[in-house]
C-alpha cells in the first residue's frame, strides 16, 4: 500500500514522473503554486513534458524553472506573462503553446475532472482561438468546440490534507488547485 501522506516533494512523487507525461500545475501567477512539487520534478529531470497551467511562472521561478531546464515541450495556458524564456522559446518554434482564454481554460480542466469530453463556447469563435476546432450554430450563435483536460499526473498547492485525500486551501492560494486537482489521475 502506497504510503499517501508524504512530508518530502521528491519521495511524494517517486514512481509517478516519467519522460512524455502531461502534468498540470496549479497556481495563478506565483500565487498557490506547488513550488516545492515543481523542484522535485526539476530534479528528477524528466523531459517533453505538456504542463497544463495558467502560465509558466518567471524566469528562475515556479514552472520557469522547469522551462529553463529544458523539461517542457509544450504548454497549455493562457498566459505568457513575465516569463521572457516563454516568450523566446515559442516564438523561436522551440517550445509548442496551446494558447487558451483564461475561462475557457479553467472550463477545459473543470470538465476535464468531471468527466465531460467536450463543451462548446462562442468564446473565441471567428479567431485564432478557433482554428481547426469544430463550430456549430445553436439558437442563431456560433460555438467553438473545446475538449475537456486531463493530466497523468496534478500537482497542487493546499494549506493541508488528510490520507482521504480531502485538501483545504487558503486564501487566494485556492485559485486553479481544486479544479486541477479533480483532473489528473493522480495528484500530489
Amino acid at each position: 500500500m502506497v504510503e499517501k501522506l508524504q512530508n518530502d516533494a521528491v519521495r511524494a512523487l517517486a514512481g509517478l514522473l516519467f519522460d512524455g507525461m502531461t502534468i498540470m500545475s496549479g497556481g495563478f501567477g506565483l500565487c498557490g503554486i506547488p513550488e516545492n512539487l515543481i523542484a522535485a520534478i526539476r530534479e528528477r529531470g524528466v523531459k517533453d513534458l505538456t504542463v497544463i497551467s495558467n502560465n509558466c511562472g518567471v524566469d528562475g521561478f515556479g514552472l520557469g524553472v522547469l522551462l529553463e531546464g529544458g523539461q517542457i515541450r509544450k504548454m497549455i495556458s493562457s498566459y505568457v506573462g513575465e516569463n521572457k524564456l516563454f516568450e523566446k522559446l515559442y516564438l523561436s518554434g522551440e517550445l509548442e503553446l496551446e494558447f487558451n482564454p483564461q475561462g475557457t481554460l479553467a472550463e477545459r480542466i473543470r470538465a476535464g475532472g468531471a468527466g465531460i469530453p467536450a463543451f462548446f463556447t462562442r468564446t473565441g469563435v471567428g479567431t485564432l482561438v478557433a482554428e481547426g476546432k469544430e463550430v456549430r450554430e445553436f439558437d442563431g450563435e456560433r460555438y467553438v468546440m473545446e475538449r475537456g483536460l486531463t493530466a497523468d499526473l496534478s500537482i497542487v498547492k493546499a494549506w493541508k490534507g488528510d490520507a482521504e485525500g480531502n485538501l483545504v486551501y487558503r486564501k487566494t492560494a485556492r485559485n486553479f488547485n481544486p479544479m486541477m486537482a479533480s483532473a489528473g489521475k493522480v495528484t500530489v
